[in-house]
């Protein structure tokens, strides 16, 4: 199954690490140091020009969207209890 992100961009539910809210947590070193050292390597992939409101680590890509952190939540759960039929 896969998540939706954004304009034409899912990714398959297997391949999320983390989905993280963009404000919050690039306040903090270590994750500024990950993203940095991500977009330096090419492993970054902007889901949109907007303002981007979250991001979705994936094995191989991180991907910056504008939709919300808990839109993404409920979309993951949604295609999780889809895939086990409740």
């Amino acid at each position: 199954m896969y998540l939706h992100l954004g304009s034409d961009v899912s990714v398959n539910i297997d391949e999320i690490a983390g989905i993280f809210d963009i404000e919050k947590v690039t306040v903090d070193r270590y994750m500024k140091d990950y993203l940095s050292y991500c977009q330096k390597n090419g492993k970054i992939y902007y889901v949109s020009l907007d303002m981007p409101k979250s991001f979705v680590v994936c094995t191989d890509t991180v991907y910056i969207t504008n939709v919300s952190c808990l839109t993404l939540k409920k979309r993951f759960e949604e295609t999780v209890s889809l895939q086990s039929g409740k």
